[in-house]
Order: structure tokens, then sequence, then C-alpha cells
């Protein structure tokens, strides 16, 4: 995985001019944002994350309408989540190299099911995890995590590198959303009456971290099957 560059983090990229949050949110009855959860990892996270790329690269998928996805995907885990012109669907085989994804690395499944259990999810065991890269510009737009089999496990998802802008909103696409910034080392979990919520992120603002420079690395952990 390429990084580069030294300058730290510019923080007041909102236009809100938001400072690094301390401590835990709650932003929905069983939804929460964990702040700073995933830092103690970080030096783990990183070279286990580079094992997985080398054999799943990083590419830019195409939905089904045709659109290519600004944030590049790659997966790891018994399934890999992937779109193309048919449909959004989990496959056990990542269709760029015919072959099984990457296993879950320890340390993966180590800080899924503490950041679940610290939610109040327990004995949470993710068999995907979704891994989404984002520069400058990148977004996602809002949309439900609903190609998994059953709805009664969470979601977890992992923001590494520079601050992203997360939309959480409603059951409907047109209800209200929330705007909860993010930062490197920061997880949000949901789950529960809350685990169908709309979410996304906003076009990535310009910044530079000093560990994986001018990008947003996103871990998303979910039982699939």
């Amino acid at each position: 995985m390429h990084r580069k560059g030294t300058t730290p983090a510019t923080l007041d990229l909102f236009a809100e001019d938001t400072p690094q949050p301390q401590a835990n949110e709650q932003i929905g009855p069983r939804s929460w944002v964990l702040r700073g959860f995933a830092l103690p990892w970080v030096n783990r996270l990183l070279p286990a994350l580079d094992s997985v790329l080398t054999q799943a690269p990083f590419r830019q998928m195409v939905t089904p309408g045709g659109h290519v996805m600004s944030a590049a995907l790659s997966s790891c885990g018994r399934y890999g989540w992937i779109t193309d012109h048919q449909g959004y669907a989990y496959s056990p085989i990542d269709p760029q190299t015919g072959q099984p994804w990457p296993a879950l690395p320890k340390v993966f499944l180590e800080l899924a099911q503490q950041a679940a259990d610290a939610a109040g999810f327990q004995d949470f065991v993710p068999d995907t995890c979704l891994i989404n890269r984002y520069i400058p510009g990148a977004k996602m737009s809002l949309h439900q995590d609903r190609n998994e089999r059953g709805y009664e496990w969470p979601v977890v998802s992992v923001s590494l590198g520079i601050p992203a802008m997360f939309l959480f909103g409603g059951h409907a696409r047109s209800d209200a959303t929330q705007r909860v910034p993010l930062f490197h080392g920061d997880v949000v979990v949901w789950g529960g009456e809350d685990r169908l919520r709309f979410h996304g992120v906003m076009p990535i603002k310009q910044a530079e971290h000093p560990q994986l420079g001018e990008q947003r690395i996103n871990f998303t952990f979910r039982k699939a099957r």
C-alpha cells in the first residue's frame, strides 16, 4: 500500500470547523462512535493490510448502473463484497484474481470483535471485511447494508488516515442525516434496530496523514452468511 508524505493531518476540514472529539458518542439507539478505539491496533493493522492488498489489490468497481465507484475496494475473509452489471453480492472468489479472498487477519478479527463488544454486541464473528480506499474527492452515496443473509449482527466500521464526514440517516433514503466527523482510529458500530439505517460518506477533503498520506482507509466488518 502506497503511503506518502509526513505532514500532519489537517483536522479543521469541515464546514463546522469541528475539532477531533475525545469521548465516545451515541448516534442512535444501538449505534456508537468509539473515538480512537483502533489506535492501539494501528501498528499491527497496517502490515496485515499490506499483506491482504498484495493478494487482492485495490480496484475500482462498477455499479449495476454502469458508474465507476470513486472509492477503490478490496476484501478479505470467507467472502468479499462485489458489484458489477448483474448487481451487488458476496462471493468467496475474487473476480480479479480468480482465487479465494485473503483470510481475515487475526488482528482485524480481534479489533472487530472487541469494538462490537464495547458497543454491546457480544459474540460477533465477522466473515467478511470490505476495505475501501478514499482519496480526496472520493465519496460513498447513501445506502443500506442489506446484501447479508441476516441482519441480527452489527456493522463495525474502522477509519484510518485522513478525516471523513460520515452521514448517518434513517430507514428511508429521504430521512434526515447526521453529519459525524470521523478521524484516524475511530470506529463506528451500529446494529439492532439501527442495522438498516442509510449511511454514506461525503466527498473527502484534501488532507494528508503522517502514516497514510493523502488517503482514508475504511474497514467494514459484517457477517455475510
